[in-house]
Parts: C-alpha cells; structure tokens; sequence
C-alpha cells in the first residue's frame, strides 16, 4: 500500500483495537516534503467513520488542528468515542507518528501531529436544498476547459505538488494573479482522483487542494495550516470535482483561505475554512 498511487490505498487504516489503527502517510500524498494536511484530515475522518461502523453515516464536519507537520511513513490514529446519538455523533481522533527522542537512549515516542473532533451524521444527498448560492456554478464549468494543463512532467507544479501522482489536477494558473481591480484572488482548480471515483474522503481532501491564495500577494512558500474545518454538505458524483479557493483578509502574519467543492451536477459536496500562516518570502 505504501508504494501504491490510488487515493483508496493511500486511505487504508488497519484495526489494532480499542480504537486504535494503524497505517501508512504516503508518499505520494505530499506538498513537497510532507504529508498534505489534506489527506491526514481525511484519514482522521475515515478512522472515526470505520470506528463508529454505521451504514450511511459520514463524517458531515471535520475540525482539525494542526499540531506539527510529520513525514511520509507509519502512523497511528486513536480515536475516542464522545457521543453515539440517533442524528449527530462525535469522535475525537489523533493522528501520531514516531519521533526519536534526544535522550541517551533515542527512545521512539508517538508524537500528536493532527488532533481532530469528527461530528458524524447523515449528508444531505440528491435532496434540493430550501436556499442555496453557489459562486462556483457561474464561472466554472463541470469539466475543465480544453487545454487546460494537468500537473505532470513539465508543468511549473510539478516538483511540489506529488498529489499528482494519484490524482488528476488542472489548476487555472491565470487565477493566480493579483487581480487588476485590487479584489481578493479566486483560484480554480478540476480535480477527480486516478483509478477511482471521487469519495466522501476525496472530496474533503479537495477542501484543500488549492495552492495559497498568498501567491496573488506575491508571498509564495509553505503556509502551514493551523487550523481547518471542513463541512460535508452531499456525497459526491462520479466525475469532474470543480474547486474554488478565495479569502476575507490576508494579514501580515496570518490569513484565511475557503474552499468550495462542487461536483460535476452542480452540488456544493464541502466546504472548508482554514487560519494559516503567511509566508515570509
């Protein structure tokens, strides 16, 4: 599983007992070095979904925070039940992985890297919404325009962002840009995993995909997350999944990124929020 591509392998969570399962951060699944916090987010929500073990029942808000930014390899997620309710469910969940310590002994000591509170339910699917408005529609399309360059061999992306190798990904690069108005950037992207249909745990990581919306100030670099929330408003549609990345303000030192995930007939599936540090350069 470590070696393999597919979104479905890299999600793969083995039963240890007691709430505990073990499992792999792939390698593929990476912002340059490290594991996209997209895909832990995921994985934490997968763990609290298998642990609960009832049909129909998703992950419908996913909070996390980020505690430290951990390496490809084993991992281990605990999960703690809070609430079983008939409507609404809560599980606490910590990714941890390995550390070697300083001490004269190098003792390995499982270290917190994500701490997240899973709120399960049933998602509203194939049912129309009393009021809903929804940016994405008017200007994106439900598959990416012709022409449109995937991130592979060659494209400027290629050497960050390794979530290529198991998904499709077409970023607008003219979206990128400092708007000439002065207005907030609005980034898109047409994404759907390679091999798969588009899942509850895809989709989540597509709340985010997007690179940070800091590049349309010219202040390009890692911007670690801090925190994220994610809501999971229907199941996605085998296809095309259209995502949109703005923000409300870019501070000196932080900012705040949204994502909105469509799929391809049209339905807002997630939406997500993070607080995230500005780059310095």
């Amino acid at each position: 599983m470590a070696g393999s591509t597919l979104f479905t392998d890299a999600m793969a969570l083995t039963p240890a007992g007691d709430g505990v399962y073990h499992g792999v951060l792939n390698e593929h699944w990476t912002i340059g070095p490290k594991v996209h916090g997209g895909a832990m987010l995921a994985l934490c929500a997968n763990a609290a979904r298998t642990e609960f073990d009832e049909p129909g029942v998703e992950p419908i808000a996913v909070s996390g925070s980020f505690l430290w930014a951990p390496d490809p390899g084993p991992m281990e997620v605990v999960t703690t039940v809070r609430k079983r309710g008939r409507r609404v469910s809560l599980i606490d969940v910590e990714l941890r992985q390995g550390v070697r310590t300083r001490d004269e002994r190098s003792r390995v000591e499982q270290r917190v890297a994500l701490r997240a509170a899973i709120t399960l339910g049933t998602p509203e699917h194939h049912v129309p919404p009393l009021l809903s408005v929804n940016p994405v529609i008017p200007l994106m399309t439900p598959e990416p325009p012709p022409g449109l360059e995937p991130i592979g061999p060659g494209h400027s992306m290629a050497d960050i962002v390794h979530l290529a190798h198991g998904c499709d990904i077409r970023p607008s690069l003219t979206s990128f840009s400092r708007r000439a108005d002065g207005g907030m950037p609005v980034i898109e992207y047409w994404v759907r995993p390679k091999g798969v249909a588009p899942d509850v745990l895809f989709a989540l990581l597509c709340g985010d995909v997007s690179a940070p919306v800091t590049f349309g100030v010219n202040r390009f670099g890692w911007a670690p997350t801090v925190q994220l929330t994610a809501f999971l408003r229907a199941l996605p549609a085998d296809g095309w999944l259209r995502v949109m990345c703005t923000a409300t303000q870019i501070g000196q030192d932080w900012f705040d990124e949204d994502h909105i995930v469509v799929d391809c007939e049209g339905r807002i599936i997630v939406q997500t929020r993070q607080l995230a540090l500005v780059p310095t350069g």
